[in-house]
């Protein structure tokens, strides 16, 4: 081959190459286009009026839309595509039979899930249907000609049976127990469920979908009374709030989830002033009036007057390498021992020295015969010397919420700032996050269970984020061995000095 005709075998080559992905391009934009117009079914399922479609989604989950109150994210799948199920409309008389026929609600998993399956079913085959319809009918406006329309055709349908594939490879079914909620404050409860519910029934995902179904249709039938979490007696539920930082959004939060979640305990794991500051002692005055125990350890920015502040108000017990039952488990608590504001003190951040002072405090634990449900502190460096001690550590310091499973089985905890990071959040551009949780305790073994991971966006920001995490392997070994060593990295660690 001469070199005129391989320039013309190349020229014909890279013609009918872009003739190809256009092709390709113009059936899957026209299957979609099809699909969004026409894919959409409305279902009944249990007492609600459901609309599916489906939608292009990189993070391929499923959204339910329960406006005006939030959305309930499940990261059900991996593929290109998302099922959204936005709630309707909801049958009063359906609701009243459903919640006065004891028999009826005894049903309803089974008859959601054959109902939601049929719902489905119908989407995937309209869609298929209409995917395949736009594909044809977008390729012959585009093209005007048989033949790439019947290419687009197949194009189409080789994505689409890839996409279900997907779908079907790395569908996660458990994912119902773990949704992540956003929306208002006030619905959260209602629509994410009992967490001890789901962590005892996490085997059966219709009986969770039966109950979520269940909550917001209780939720939509009382709109201005929204309901609150049954109380559960095989849980302890506490909450963990960190660094608060005088500020006092942090208190109208801590009223808010104690009444929505039906708090037992509360767990503050210092900082809760900003220089220790007489004047700032007033600040703790709010921890009278929760009407709950309000378990503190200090913080680098709390000062021993801050600590006897707190532990005059009503209901606060204060932890300074001290154990203490509350609400049913053995907690203790350390409080921080440095005092950074007073800079006429020569104060020792050293990661070592800090890590010193835990494996000190760790070892004196160790003597005591009763061992402990749960350990406070506030430095993570600190926190990290109780690994193998206690099955759970709590933690604050770096204004940003991690968790981590220790070689020992220790769960250490990491919260944010309750306070989003108090005036500081002011030096950034993007302001810290308000962040608390609401772990979920057995009350017959005294381990963690489940806890939700609550975000409010920060200053001058309305939303909530809610996430559910259920603990695994709840009843793991415990092994207690060497202390870990402090890390370098910031967040996990807490070695920032905020």
């Amino acid at each position: 081959m001469d070199l005129r005709n391989r320039t013309r075998w190349l020229r014909r080559f890279a013609k009918e190459l872009v003739r190809g992905v256009t092709v390709v391009v113009v059936a899957i934009a026209s299957a979609w286009l099809g699909i969004m117009l026409g894919g959409a079914v409305h279902a009944n399922v249990g007492p609600v009026e459901i609309g599916m479609s489906a939608e292009p989604s990189w993070a391929g989950e499923t959204v339910l839309d329960a406006h005006p109150f939030g959305t309930l994210l499940f990261d059900t799948h991996n593929a290109p595509v998302g099922l959204r199920i936005t709630l309707e409309n909801i049958n009063p008389a359906r609701v009243s039979t459903l919640l006065e026929d004891p028999r009826l609600s005894a049903r309803l998993p089974v008859m959601m899930e054959r109902e939601l399956r049929e719902g489905v079913k119908t989407l995937v085959l309209r869609a298929l249907v209409c995917g395949l319809a736009g594909a044809l009918i977008g390729s012959l406006i585009v093209f005007r000609r048989p033949g790439p329309a019947l290419a687009g055709l197949l194009s189409a349908a080789v994505v689409i049976a890839g996409t279900g594939a997907a779908v079907a490879l790395t569908f996660r079914p458990k994912s119902v127990v773990e949704p992540k909620y956003t929306g208002l404050l006030a619905g959260a409860p209602s629509l994410v469920g009992d967490a001890e519910s789901i962590v005892t029934k996490f085997e059966s995902y219709r009986a969770q979908l039966a109950k979520l179904v269940n909550n917001v249709s209780q939720l939509y039938d009382t709109v201005s009374a929204l309901p609150l979490y049954d109380s559960d007696p095989a849980s302890i539920r506490v909450l963990h709030v960190s660094d608060i930082h005088l500020n006092p959004i942090a208190w109208n939060l801590i009223h808010s989830l104690t009444a929505q979640f039906k708090i037992d305990a509360i767990v503050d794991t210092g900082d809760l002033t900003d220089h220790g500051t007489g004047p700032e002692d007033k600040f703790a005055e709010e921890i009278g009036r929760f009407g709950l125990p309000y378990v503190f350890v200090r913080g680098n920015h709390d000062s021993g007057s801050t600590q006897k502040a707190v532990a005059k108000q009503k209901g606060a017990i204060v932890l300074d390498d001290t154990v203490k039952t509350v609400a049913g488990l053995r907690i203790y608590g350390l409080g921080d021992p440095r005092f950074t504001p007073d800079k006429s003190v020569a104060v020792d951040t050293d990661l070592d020295s800090l890590a010193a002072t835990g494996r000190t405090h760790a070892t004196r634990l160790a003597l005591d015969p009763k061992p402990v449900d749960l350990v406070a502190v506030h430095d993570p460096t600190i926190a990290r010397q109780f690994s193998g001690m206690t099955p759970m550590i709590l933690a604050g310091h770096s204004h940003e919420r991690s968790t981590e499973l220790l070689p020992s089985g220790t769960r250490l905890f990491v919260q944010g700032s309750t306070g989003g990071a108090g005036l500081r959040a002011l030096e950034h551009d993007e302001p810290t996050p308000v962040a608390a949780s609401v772990l979920y305790f057995d009350r017959k073994t005294h381990r963690l269970r489940a806890w939700d991971d609550i975000t409010l966006g920060g200053l001058g920001e309305q939303s909530v984020q809610i996430e559910r995490h259920v603990e695994t392997a709840p009843g793991r070994t415990i092994s207690p061995g060497p202390t870990v060593s402090p890390s370098p990295t910031g967040s996990t660690t807490g070695t920032a000095s905020p």
